[in-house]
């Protein structure tokens, strides 16, 4: 099967289980936010934030060196997976034992048990690991998807009935424990036909891959703290309710990216990996930014034009702080599509090391830029500074693909000045349409979508992509 064929396969498959877990994840939030208060979403954010940094060091960076030196030996497989049970262990202890610092520097009590709790997940995680890495590695996407689509109707089940039940934060923690204990079941149940583990253990014959991880460790550290500062900063200096606040105008701002990238990201990535040919990275590339940018430029540019609406519809309106953080933080979103498939350049060219210098000089820049932009004008300011240092990012981002596969830019601005010119128009008639017809209430909202997509499909059928090609395409699928 070829590159072509094998993508288009896995995509679908991949498609498939994030358009229902990102239905299912939207409808959770919509309910569970009717029923808890903005404080709870906040105290839930922060725990999320100590896992995320802990989960940097999942597998010691070997989910991708595993893919990128496509890793067969079963007693280096072995080793990595003996490596990985053990450091589960350790940040599980090491989280549990963190929760008194966690609580003491957000003053929040609250905090200890939900932390506490979250620990019971490092394990399952870790022992897991190295089972969805062997079934990405073997393009396994059927799989994968049937996973994530259980566990996501798992968790949805769980967290509306707990939140119902009166079990507030803890009712997303609890259910994200027992939908994890699931999804390790079923990885170590559906992919111990492609490893069963050895009695053996030597660090010295994996130190390739720990070489490999230690830049992608490094890289996922500051990462995490290019991503989080600004959460880390508003839970503490302007208080847990606007980090709530924060967080839902977050989540909504990078719905699109974080539901349609990791598709592409999946499946492009084990195969970009195969490739040796420079000119042939670059194509990938730019077909990448191509596809992703002109699937999420108009749901981004319709978030943003109507997310007056859109929040307090969905939220209600203990969320209407939220609006304006939306429209600031979605041009975030729009640089991410851009940048996104750069870390799997990288990695296929085998230099994690130049993704680490990225948010390196990324958060040099941000820490006084949040602070200035914080002090200026609070939790907007914040906003508008993750906005910058994001622009700052792109710029570096742009220079290091370069180097990697030669020059491109002008060719990636011809490409993506379509989606963004279909765009412009499309959020002109919205605009139109809210100051002449009207903007309240669900019926002109949902009026707003249809006027969005029509013009944003009719401009695609007639400039981009003809109605046989579409059919085409479909068929192929």
């Amino acid at each position: 099967m070829s590159n072509q064929a094998v993508a288009i396969n896995g995509a679908k498959w991949t498609t498939t289980a994030t358009v229902i877990n990102t239905l299912l994840s939207f409808c959770q939030l919509a309910i569970v936010a009717r029923v808890l208060e903005p404080t709870i979403f906040g105290l839930v954010s922060i725990c999320t934030l100590v896992l995320n940094f802990f989960h940097i060091f999942a597998n010691l960076g070997f989910t991708n060196s595993i893919i990128s030196k496509q890793e067969n030996d079963k007693k280096i497989l072995s080793t990595i997976f003996f490596a990985s049970i053990a450091l589960g262990f350790t940040m599980g202890a090491l989280i549990y034992l963190s929760s008194g610092f966690v609580v003491d520097y957000y003053d929040e009590p609250k905090l200890s048990h939900v932390i506490k709790v979250s620990a019971i997940t490092f394990p399952m995680i870790y022992t897991s690991q190295i089972y969805w890495n062997l079934l990405q590695k073997e393009l396994k996407f059927k799989i994968l998807a049937v996973i994530e689509v259980i566990g996501a109707v798992l968790n949805i089940v769980l967290t509306v009935t707990l939140a119902y039940s009166g079990f507030e934060e803890r009712s997303i923690i609890y259910s994200q424990v027992i939908f994890t204990g699931v999804k390790t079941f079923l990885y170590i149940l559906l992919g111990k036909n492609l490893f069963t583990p050895v009695w053996y253990f030597k660090l010295g014959e994996i130190k390739d891959h720990l070489r490999f991880g230690i830049y992608h460790m490094a890289e996922g550290v500051l990462g995490f703290v290019n991503g989080n500062l600004e959460n880390i900063v508003i839970g503490k200096a302007v208080g847990i309710k606007e980090l709530g606040l924060y967080t839902i105008a977050y989540q909504l701002a990078v719905f699109p990216i974080t539901r349609l990238n990791p598709i592409i990201m999946q499946v492009s990535y084990p195969i970009m990996a195969k490739m040796k040919d420079i000119d042939g990275l670059k194509r990938a590339y730019l077909k990448i930014v191509d596809f992703i940018s002109f699937c999420n430029y108009p749901l981004l540019s319709g978030l943003f034009i109507t997310s007056s609406s859109v929040v307090v519809l969905i939220y209600g309106a203990d969320y209407e702080g939220s609006v304006q953080l939306v429209k600031i933080i979605v041009f975030v979103s729009f640089l991410a599509c851009v940048i996104a498939p750069a870390s799997s350049v990288a990695l296929s060219r085998n230099k994690p090391n130049l993704m680490f210098y990225v948010n390196l000089i990324s958060l040099i820049v941000k820490i006084p830029t949040l602070y200035f932009f914080s002090q200026a004008f609070g939790l907007i300011g914040i906003a508008y500074g993750y906005v910058i240092t994001s622009l700052l990012e792109t710029i570096i981002v742009f220079y290091i693909v370069n180097h990697l596969v030669g020059s491109f830019l002008k060719k990636l601005v011809s490409n993506i000045l379509m989606p963004i010119s279909f765009c412009l128009i499309m959020v002109g008639l919205i605009f139109l349409y809210q100051r002449f017809i009207g903007n309240t209430g669900l019926i002109h909202l949902i009026a707003q979508v249809i006027i969005g997509g029509a013009v944003y499909i009719g401009l695609t059928l007639k400039y981009k992509l003809s109605l046989s090609e579409m059919l085409a395409l479909k068929k192929s699928l």
